[in-house]
């Protein structure tokens, strides 16, 4: 690979999408974290395919407090106490986790929709890739998915210069103060949160996500 991955799938929400995204070049892969109500409905009676990857909560409010830590254009929390209240209060970049999962979960009988999870993927990675396959009409061959799985397991996507955000200057993400691929696991969630932090967020998880069925592995042990 010697393409970046912010060029394989660029940024909806980045200054340099328009430079990146050629016209009448396809089929193109986009990324973004949009929420659905700014972005969904333009997306409705489109031939746009969806593929919403979800996150445990928990494993994301570690994750989105080590990258505040390493983003010069993010505000730096002193302790992940501070920022775990602010991650609750939906007060960080792109709002609620709660609000966000819902959101594009509840549009995915107006789209052209998969979801799936970055649990499943670490559960079964090879299941995972044939899925999306299926999904976008792009069967392969054993040996194609073979270096399809080979690629995209974290010990090798983090050793990637393509993919691990090492090209990236110091000026913007600080790699000193934390690896942009950093453990790749579920379950970090557990060497952060004290049992009173975590029994206050499954209170307000229960709370927020009352109703929605969607189900989350909190670890894989």
């Amino acid at each position: 690979m010697t393409i970046p991955n912010w060029e394989r799938a660029p940024w909806l929400e980045h200054t340099y999408f328009k430079d990146t995204l050629k016209e009448g070049e396809g089929p193109r892969i986009i990324t973004t974290h949009l929420p659905s109500n700014v972005l969904a409905p333009a997306l409705q009676n489109t031939k746009a395919k969806v593929i919403y990857l979800a996150r445990n909560p928990k494993d994301v409010a570690v994750s989105f407090y080590y990258f505040h830590k390493m983003a010069k254009f993010l505000p730096d929390f002193n302790t992940f106490s501070e920022f775990l209240d602010r991650f609750l209060e939906g007060k960080v970049h792109y709002g609620s986790w709660f609000d966000h999962v819902k959101g594009w979960y509840q549009q995915r009988n107006n789209l052209d929709f998969l979801y799936i999870t970055y649990e499943d993927l670490k559960k079964d990675l090879r299941r995972s890739i044939k899925k999306v396959c299926r999904f976008l009409g792009c069967p392969m061959y054993s040996k194609e998915v073979d270096k399809v799985e080979h690629h995209c397991r974290f010990p090798e996507m983090s050793q990637n210069m393509m993919v691990n955000y090492m090209l990236i200057p110091n000026e913007i993400l600080d790699h000193e103060q934390s690896k942009f691929m950093r453990k790749g696991i579920v379950g970090d969630w557990r060497e952060h949160m004290t049992p009173e932090q975590s029994d206050a967020f499954d209170k307000i998880f229960q709370e927020k996500m009352f109703g929605c069925d969607l189900q989350f592995l909190w670890n894989l042990d």
